[in-house]
């Protein structure tokens, strides 16, 4: 590929991002698309006298500017820690390749394009490789300044890293010390209990941990078998008793709702006095029916952050398939179908994912494989003669060969993340974050290896079929292919990268859903889909171009331009889009920091190997000497970060815990935040029939206690009427949150989603006049 592709291809898509940005900054100011992309911010809207702007039609910078001057505090407010780890991954690329960019391009490209004796033609007609560490000839001592670069590039990654991994540990720790009490911090999720036949669950929960944490259990709930088959037997079950105790002279008839005892009947259920028992010896109900939808699962709550901390780390009994503990995540967090099943399935679904995973790579092999092809034109006609009758025009084999490949490999990698989120969920995980997180990790794995590692064999594969004949050849072959394939990594940052950025603004498939919606089905209420950030998409992508930028710095640095303006874009509109779009429903307080610190290191370390083997491949013994140190001080410095800050991420401080239970005792909170715990974690597809006239008296608290919790599953905000009055605490001179945040529309850094009724246009043109 020479100048002149590159060209083509960041030409292409300089005009598709120019169109998507004007585009975005022209729909973003109809009051139609209001609930397109400001979906975040209706939540609090303002009414305004109507009038009409002409520039609602002409594209404006001014959403750039509010994203630019957002400090770090809002982000954290609105978006929670997660956003704010997502935004500090953006800066701290910024500035590594920013240093990167400048040492490369003054030190390291003349070497390369003036490494051989050659005469260099144009430089709009010269080939790319001219620029690439392929040019410098066999034994040159010019060698030493890529080893120099790539020590500056090193050591300012590292020193980076290290603060920056500092400053997010410090910000997650005062975000736990300043956050109001949350449900999560007091329960823990027991699953594996033992079965007996004399007792129920609900049983050997209260007993086991009425006596072997006397001092510190405080109550517990089950959690029960329910889905769309279970829930309409139960209905009829309902009403054949309804049926048949319709002349009795009950007020209230038990349901299948929680249990969760505590010597006593609580707010979240209401029971005969003689079916419900107390905690001296007798059992929780004697109700046969709803003994049977019990699983051995349940919420546990202790009196103490402290206590429940180390009830979730320590092993309960001998066997550790039995009585497995977790801290619970928060309610609106709570994944409950998986909730459900049962412990010991958990490694089979594993291991069968994991197999699925492999299996998924190995077939994306295809597409792979025909993208490189595409990129090697002349060596696939060579192979396959009836491909030598496409055009011969040069724009056409431009057009292939530097913009063609990588639009076709951003087209099979959008049916990754689904595919993922896909395994993630049927791992298993007891949360909505943590199944995120996980998909992260497998996103981030299958394009690391894909794009990166599959390219450059299979680009190898072409022009020499023997790359796999031999392991201990694959450093060499890597250190061969790399460079070579680096500018179609170029090309991949503008096709997947600048492009991206700009489908991510307009907000494709919302747009198209809103436009069916108000002009076919005409439909004009603004009603809110609640969209979550999409992390497991945008950090693989982000942690890619990364990877891909220390890999290539000193093989191939006229990459680094192209990659500094893709994370200052980034930058821009994502900030944008978390000010305006996403809605925060749960937070996983910052994880994502820990996968960014280890890819980083992970790319340094793939970047130091590669410069290895082409400094022998070079006969450079001096660079290859001097990179040997470089490599076990990236280990070392890896080893101390990963002992020194990520204990703090993966569990809580005690210290912390203690003293924020000391701080709620002294002030008197601890019986409204037990109070709140009996009603935090309601499974939402349990809810109660409705009651018969015969029921009519009974209180209303339990209905409207599930419906709460199942708006929140939902992602629905309760309705103001239908919301128990919370107990407030004060945080500051001018914000009141309640005592424990299960009323999580409160707290900014978990906003709920809300359904929102027909927003008068006034509102609606302040809203996106503020947004400008």
């Amino acid at each position: 590929m020479d100048i002149v592709a590159l060209l083509t291809s960041a030409g292409i898509n300089i005009a598709v991002c120019a169109v998507l940005f004007s585009l975005y900054s022209v729909l973003r100011k109809q009051p139609s698309n209001v609930n397109v992309y400001f979906g975040r911010r209706l939540e609090s809207h303002r009414s305004r006298h109507p009038d009409f702007w002409l520039e609602r039609f002409v594209p404006s910078p001014g959403w750039i500017l509010k994203a630019w001057s957002t400090s770090e505090n809002e982000i954290l407010d609105i978006g929670g820690l997660d956003a704010v780890v997502f935004v500090r991954i953006l800066v701290f690329s910024i500035r590594v390749f920013s240093i990167a960019a400048v040492i490369c391009t003054v030190l390291v490209l003349p070497v390369n394009y003036y490494g051989k004796e050659t005469s260099h033609k144009n430089i709009p007609l010269e080939s790319l490789e001219v620029f690439t560490i392929e040019n410098v000839k066999t034994g040159s001592r010019l060698l030493w300044a890529h080893c120099l670069a790539l020590y500056i590039i090193t050591l300012a990654a590292c020193t980076l890293l290290y603060f920056e991994y500092k400053s997010i540990t410090k910000l997650k720790l005062l975000h736990i010390i300043g956050s109001p009490p949350k449900p999560s911090h007091f329960t823990i999720l027991v699953r594996s209990i033992p079965w007996s036949a004399e007792q129920s669950y609900c049983d050997t929960v209260n007993k086991f941990f009425s006596y072997y944490h006397a001092s510190t259990y405080l109550s517990h709930q089950m959690i029960y078998k329910c889905g769309k088959v279970q829930k309409l037997k139960d209905e009829a079950e309902h009403f054949c008793k309804v049926v048949k105790d319709a002349s009795s002279e009950k007020t209230c008839n038990p349901s299948f709702v929680p249990c969760c005892c505590l010597g006593t009947s609580t707010d979240s259920f209401k029971m005969n006095s003689n079916e419900m028992g107390s905690i001296d010896g007798k059992p929780c109900y004697t109700d046969i029916d709803t003994r049977k939808k019990e699983l051995p699962s349940a919420f546990v709550f202790f009196k103490s952050r402290y206590a429940a901390l180390m009830a979730s780390q320590t092993l309960q009994t001998s066997n550790p398939m039995l009585w497995v503990t977790d801290l619970a995540p928060e309610p609106h967090d709570v994944h409950w179908s998986n909730i459900r099943v049962q412990y010991r399935q958990i490694w089979i679904r594993r291991m069968a994912t994991f197999a699925a995973s492999i299996a998924f790579m190995l077939v994306f092999l295809i597409p792979v494989t025909l993208v490189q092809g595409l990129t090697q034109l002349e060596k696939l006609q060579k192979m396959f003669p009836f491909l030598a009758g496409l055009p011969k025009k040069n724009y056409m084999i431009q057009l292939v060969t530097g913009y063609l490949p990588s639009v076709i490999l951003v087209l099979f990698l959008c049916a990754v993340p689904p595919m993922m989120i896909l395994f993630s969920t049927v791992e298993g995980p007891i949360s909505r974050s943590r199944r995120k997180k996980s998909a992260c990790w497998k996103v981030l794995y299958f394009t690391i290896w894909n794009v990166f590692f599959v390219n450059v064999f299979t680009g190898s594969v072409i022009s020499q079929l023997s790359v796999f004949s031999s392991i201990k050849d694959l450093p060499g072959q890597l250190a061969k292919a790399v460079p070579s394939q680096a500018t179609f990594f170029t090309t991949y940052i503008l096709s997947s990268g600048w492009a991206s950025l700009g489908f991510e603004l307009l907000q494709i498939c919302p747009l198209l859903y809103n436009l069916f919606q108000r002009f076919l089905l005409r439909v004009k209420d603004d009603t809110l889909v609640g969209i979550t950030f999409p992390y497991h998409t945008e950090v693989p992508r982000v942690l890619l171009f990364g990877f891909l930028g220390f890999t290539c710095s000193i093989l191939a640095p006229l990459m680094l331009p192209f990659l500094l303006i893709y994370f200052f874009l980034a930058y821009l509109v994502y900030r944008n889009q978390i000010l305006n779009v996403y809605i925060t429903k749960y937070d996983s307080e910052g994880l994502y920091w820990p996968i960014a610190h280890n890819t980083t290191v992970f790319s340094l370390l793939v970047s130091q190997l590669i410069a290895l083997g082409v400094f022998g491949i070079k006969r450079s013994t001096v660079a290859s000497g001097f990179t040997i140190p470089l490599i076990i001080i990236t280990l070392l410095f890896h080893q101390y970060c990963r002992h020194r800050f990520l204990p703090v991420f993966k569990s809580y401080s005690a210290q912390i815990l203690v003293d924020m239970d000391r701080k709620d005792e002294d002030s008197g909170k601890m019986e409204e935040i037990y109070e709140q715990l009996r009603s935090a974690y309601i499974q939402p597809s349990l809810v109660s029939p409705a009651p018969s006239p015969s029921e009519s008296t009974c209180p209303q608290d339990d209905k409207q206690s599930s419906e709460i919790s199942e708006d929140i599953e939902k992602g629905k905000a309760v309705d103001q009427q239908h919301r128990p009055e919370p107990v407030h605490r004060t945080l500051s001179s001018s914000s009141d949150r309640s005592v424990l945040s299960g009323d999580q529309t409160s707290d900014p850094a978990c906003t709920l989603n809300k359904n929102i009724p027909n927003v008068p246009h006034t509102a609606l043109e302040h809203l996106i006049n503020d947004g400008l």
